[in-house]
């Protein structure tokens, strides 16, 4: 009895003496590591952008555009609240390079060690066509922006943990060849471009398109020409593409 005493208090200690397990603190939601396009057809006024990436349903909190005013992307370690404030600063009056600075000056940067506000991307094309864009020099690589220069070509492509620059100068490029096209198509082959470069290094999951303009939706009342997004699919710009091939085939019956 007196030794299986001796050997439950020897347990005891050593117990005592383990350092307890670590207690896992919970991480934030993964970077949205994208590729995305913003762009203005000056002729139409529709404006709109569009998105691909290796995330859920990237579409929810990306891309922000409003008619007549401008659009946003907001991505990386994302704070989607850009996406409105940036509507918003458009509609005091705001060029792109003014809402970028604005919402960005004004970013309280709450977790600064696990979500901070260097390593956004935040872009933005305002009511004249005019675009800024900001990448964080804490976004993953690679990590960056370009915007198009060819005569009447208006637009700004950015992205983060991407197979390389590659990416944004084929996206660019791509919608610059394409003048004339509707503005989802053009859209739709800049994307196509940025994948056939390598796109986003870790895969494809989801893309979404977002284009707008005054009275140019369907129905009556509607600024909104094509609002699509493919949450959860291996080819979601192969998908997308079929989606709005559909949606501008309906455009052209009203």
């Amino acid at each position: 009895m007196r030794r299986a005493y001796a050997v439950v208090l020897g347990l005891i200690a050593i117990s005592a003496c383990q350092t307890p397990p670590v207690r896992k603190v919970p991480h934030p939601w993964p970077p949205i590591a994208t590729f995305s396009i913003l762009a203005m057809d000056s002729t139409t006024g529709e404006i709109g952008g569009a998105v691909q990436s290796r995330v859920f349903s990237v579409g929810n909190g990306v891309l922000w555009a409003e008619a007549g005013v401008g659009a946003a992307a907001t991505q990386a370690i994302v704070d989607v609240s850009y996406g409105p404030k940036a509507i918003a600063a458009l509609k005091e009056g705001l060029s792109a390079e003014q809402v970028v600075a604005k919402v960005m000056d004004a970013d309280p940067d709450p977790r600064p060690t696990d979500w901070s506000k260097q390593g956004r991307q935040f872009a933005v094309i305002d009511s004249k066509g005019k675009v800024f864009a900001f990448t964080g020099p804490r976004a993953t690589e690679w990590a960056g922006h370009k915007s198009c220069s060819a005569s009447g070509s208006l637009c700004t492509a950015q992205g983060n943990i991407l197979a390389g620059e590659a990416v944004v100068d084929s996206m660019v490029a791509a919608y610059e060849r394409t003048a004339g096209q509707h503005l989802s198509l053009r859209l739709m082959e800049a994307l196509e471009a940025g994948q056939r470069a390598g796109g986003d290094k870790r895969g494809m999951q989801s893309a979404a398109m977002l284009v707008v303009g005054k009275g140019r939706g369907v129905w009556l009342n509607n600024d909104v020409v094509l609002r699509l997004q493919v949450d959860d699919n291996p080819e979601p710009i192969k998908e997308l593409r079929r989606l709005v091939e559909r949606g501008t085939a309906r455009l052209r019956r009203r």
